[in-house]
């Protein structure tokens, strides 16, 4: 295995980790995130479809069933964690961990297209 399917894959699967544990606490722990939500002024109706949406986003990327769904999946990741960053930093908390994911993301990217033009 070369370097850029060991980095892509790490990244991946770094990316997947990290959005699905954000998902599960979507799922479980609902009234913290929806307070979370509250106090940035988020609405608070987004939590469930956001959760879906990252569980169909991670199962999109893992999946090569289709190339547009994957690009689909590889955009609302990265804006969500843009949106992630922001929210954070002005909700006074730390945002290091959404920062390590828009880089995961981004790298993930990047290596799957890469990826793509070595292995054809």
């Amino acid at each position: 295995m070369n370097i850029t399917k060991i980095a892509y894959w790490s990244s991946t699967g770094l990316m997947c980790l990290i959005f699905a544990l954000s998902a599960g606490m979507y799922l479980t722990r609902t009234e913290m995130v929806r307070g979370f939500f509250e106090n940035i002024g988020y609405p608070t109706h987004l939590i469930y479809p956001l959760a879906i949406a990252k569980i169909m986003g991670i199962i999109a990327v893992l999946s090569n069933k289709s190339g547009l769904l994957k690009e689909w999946a590889y955009a609302g990741f990265f804006f969500d964690t843009c949106l992630a960053i922001m929210a954070h930093y002005y909700a006074g908390e730390s945002y290091g961990l959404p920062i390590i994911a828009v880089v995961a993301v981004i790298v993930s990217r990047i290596l799957h297209n890469k990826r793509m033009t070595v292995d054809g």
